[in-house]
């Protein structure tokens, strides 16, 4: 498939995934899932429906026994993370999320390792959606807070130009202020023009920015619809939203 015919069309497209950590012990059973061109997806759900293994399957952490995962028209199903790198897919893991002996500018270079002659050139274009890291540069990670962590994991894995971004539970164990910007910092990632599959665990606040979403139960994609849908969808509220669908 060319770029020219790939245009407008997916950006990551997964179909009926089968996955998990043990042999013969599938945590996914058959999900599909697909993010287009300039998308923010949600993905969320009960407590071991799948989600973060989803996103991890999707970047080679996790062993996918059958299904494909197809980014802008290439099959990148089994491929290891720095290939995936390559390809246009950009991870940001919940947990031990930076390199905290580096700098904040030492753990961007870490995320151009392939394309080093590139750093000024995405410093320049990460910087100005998060100016606290030109600000802050030479701070080492490991005095940074929690939020500040995610902004530079975020941050690190724009640095390759990626096609999508992956982000696993991006407001966890933040305050509610500090979620809110986490959230907000997620919506300017997706307004430059970058694609977001978000895993989340707020639900709610998820729904309320995302352009389309998926509930996954059980290691499927249960339903499916733009957040406002499934914001109303009876169901989605009974099993999945409860009361935190009476704020929304």
């Amino acid at each position: 498939m060319s770029a020219d015919e790939f245009e407008g069309d997916s950006v990551v497209k997964v179909t009926d995934l089968v996955a998990g950590y043990i042999p013969g012990v599938n945590i996914l059973n058959g999900c599909s899932i697909e993010a287009r061109r300039g998308e923010l997806i949600g993905i969320i759900g009960p407590n071991g429906a799948g989600k973060s293994t989803l996103l991890k399957a999707m970047f080679g952490l996790v062993k996918v026994h059958s299904g494909n995962v197809v980014v802008r028209g290439q099959d990148i199903t089994g491929l290891k993370a720095n290939k995936l790198v390559s390809r246009g897919v950009g991870f940001v893991p919940q947990n031990n999320n930076v390199f905290p002996s580096l700098t904040i500018e030492e753990n961007l270079q870490m995320g151009l390792f392939q394309a080093p002659k590139r750093f000024a050139e995405r410093f320049d274009f990460v910087s100005t959606l998060f100016p606290e890291l030109r600000q802050r540069r030479a701070q080492r990670a490991g005095s940074l807070s929690g939020g500040e962590r995610q902004m530079v994991a975020m941050g690190r894995a724009l640095m390759m130009e990626p096609a999508v971004l992956l982000l696993d539970e991006p407001s966890a164990g933040l305050s509610p202020v500090k979620q809110d910007e986490a959230f907000l910092r997620v919506h300017e990632i997706n307004r430059a023009g970058v694609s977001v599959i978000m895993v989340e665990q707020n639900a709610r606040r998820c729904l309320q920015i995302c352009d389309r979403a998926y509930v996954l139960d059980q290691g499927k994609d249960a339903y499916t619809g733009t957040g406002r849908e499934l914001m109303k969808d009876p169901k989605v509220i009974q099993l999945y939203l409860g009361t935190l669908a009476d704020t929304a």
